[in-house]
């Protein structure tokens, strides 16, 4: 028996390869060594031990790449097994080592478990484990090192229920409590003469409570990544002959057979395929290309996708899901392009996709036609400028005519002369021709006028200068007059070419007569020669006869004749 035990913990420990735990491997080793026989007994217990020096698993790093290695979805588990049946390598140590009564220092050995599960959550466990000692750790009176002590085995006998929580698909976490009992074998001293036994076989009660990891590797199979528990013992003290709790740890591993159960409603079937295609531009002329581009929805990634295309204007090729469409060889129309996809025989397999387009037939050009300027005297000339344009962009060539004169030009200007062209309207035609020969016409017409001689200028009278309203200095230039004058200088500054005639008068019954006449002209004369600065060769006074006690300002453009009848030049 204790053979068979310690061929599954290493059968286990081989097919599992599960690294040491560091901490229990650095614990061990501080474990007492036996006593020599000088040694005074501090407790008459006797604790049984396995070889600390054997390296355990690393159960965080296995943990961690095993995670890695294997994600999970988060989709609700679709599985629950009815039995999970688990077999596996278990490693069982004191806490501390040498409590009172304590047996169980440091164990390896299997363990294995059968769970009745009622729904996803709650099931019912068993379990049996069996353990061997590599190494024995005696202390207490009367040990001896020279004592040849065989090894014992330990096995433990359990159940109670389990919970589990299968939210995910691939891991399933649990905890359980489980209740039964222990069994450990006697102990005895080989050197002992009558054979003398140490220790005695025991049956004590034994409580677990803990959890662990299963992670899915088949339906049927997954990997226990880890369980770690908390075991209760009650072995009697053998000091006192009275039972006394022990703490160990119980740390195992190994593969969980899952049978029976719901597999659940069978996963929805794939999305049949659908496609669509685009077109761009959905119109072109003749000869343009026009691209298409296929978006396949719900393809199988572990599938290659199969394109193909047609056309019943032009031409279109391609395999892939992006094409072209050559519209050379097609005539204007409305047409229709077909896509397939393909990535199998089933119809779910396959999808169709339709775009329609339009071939256009190449339109042809439109121009204008303008004159500048549009009035001209005969012999004069006159630009013409044609504005061309083709819908397509095609290259255009330019030409003129003309009812009257001539017009010379085949860009997008040209001239029209009017030598020796009579009066009246010549009309000016743009012609413009593409490269496919069509063609387009626009009109501008021109008229020609007969040169005639440009009308003298005239004189023109500007403010009057008051003198009525000082009687007593009737020939004084007063604000008011001031006022006007500067409106008469500012008239000759901007005439630089024109000149001014002072015409002085007086009032019926006005004593003074014509010399008072001239002294007001004369007076008006001085301030806009003294005053504004007027050049004095450009004002001539005259005295005249109009009844008023006003001097009349005229004012002669360049080229216009004064009419001074009636009236006397003043010296």
């Amino acid at each position: 028996m204790r053979l068979s035990v310690k061929m599954i913990a290493a059968s286990a420990f081989a097919v599992f390869l599960v690294p040491a735990f560091n901490l229990f491997a650095s614990d061990a080793a501080k474990a007492p060594t036996a006593s020599t026989k000088d040694d005074k007994a501090v407790d008459s217990s006797v604790a049984v031990a396995s070889d600390p020096a054997a390296s355990l698993p690393e159960a965080p790093m296995a943990a961690a790449s095993m995670q890695a290695a294997m994600p999970y979805s988060r989709g609700l588990n679709s599985f629950t097994p009815r039995i999970e049946w688990f077999m596996g390598y278990s490693y069982l140590r004191a806490v501390p080592e040498l409590a009172n009564g304590n047996r169980l220092v440091y164990l390896n050995g299997g363990s294995t478990s059968i769970a009745f599960n009622f729904n996803r959550y709650l099931g019912i466990v068993g379990d049996f484990g069996g353990f061997n000692d590599t190494r024995l750790l005696l202390t207490g009176a009367g040990v001896s090192v020279n004592d040849q002590v065989d090894q014992g085995s330990v096995y433990t006998f359990l159940g109670g229920p389990r919970f589990s929580y299968r939210k995910y698909d691939r891991i399933t976490p649990f905890v359980q409590v489980l209740a039964g009992g222990i069994h450990a074998s006697e102990i005895t001293d080989s050197s002992c003469a009558g054979n003398c036994t140490l220790l005695p076989s025991a049956n004590a009660f034994a409580l677990t409570a803990g959890g662990g990891l299963d992670i899915r590797i088949h339906h049927h199979i997954a990997l226990r990544l880890i369980q770690a528990e908390y075991l209760m013992t009650r072995f009697n003290n053998l000091d006192t002959g009275s039972s006394a709790t022990q703490n160990d740890m119980r740390i195992s591993t190994g593969l969980v057979f899952r049978f029976g159960g719901n597999p659940g409603p069978p996963p929805p079937p794939p999305a049949p395929l659908s496609y669509s295609c685009s077109l761009n531009p959905t119109s072109a002329f003749i000869g343009e290309s026009i691209a298409v581009s296929g978006t396949a929805l719900n393809l199988d990634p572990a599938k290659t996708a199969v394109y193909s295309w047609s056309a019943n204007g032009g031409t279109v090729t391609g395999t892939s899901s992006t094409t072209t469409i050559d519209t050379t060889s097609a005539a204007a129309g409305s047409y229709t392009l077909k896509g397939h996809v393909s990535e199998g025989d089933r119809p779910s397999e396959n999808a169709d996709c339709t775009a329609a387009y339009v071939v256009k037939a190449f339109e042809p050009p439109t121009v204008s036609c303008a004159a500048n300027p549009s009035i001209v005297h005969s012999g004069d000339s006159s630009t013409i400028t044609a504005t061309g344009i083709s819908p397509q962009n095609r290259p255009l060539t330019y030409s003129y005519s003309s009812t009257s004169g001539s017009v010379i030009g085949n860009g997008t200007t040209a001239t029209l002369t009017t030598g020796g062209v009579p009066a009246g309207v010549i009309t000016v035609t743009c012609n413009v021709v593409d490269d496919k020969g069509q063609t387009a016409s626009g009109a501008t017409s021109v008229t020609v006028g007969v040169l005639q001689a440009a009308p003298l200028p005239a004189v023109s009278e500007l403010c009057p200068v008051s003198f009525a309203r000082d009687a007593r200095r009737p020939a004084r230039v007063d604000n008011e007059a001031k006022a006007c004058l500067d409106q008469v200088a500012l008239n000759l500054q901007s005439n630089s070419d024109a000149r001014l005639a002072l015409i002085g008068n007086v009032a019926g019954g006005e004593k003074g007569g014509g010399k008072l006449a001239r002294e007001r002209a004369v007076n008006t004369k001085a301030y806009l020669v003294g005053e504004k600065g007027i050049d004095s060769s450009r004002i001539t006074v005259y005295a005249g006869s109009q009844d008023g006690k006003v001097v009349v300002t005229t004012l002669i453009p360049a080229g216009a004749t004064f009419d001074a009848t009636g009236d006397t030049p003043v010296q």
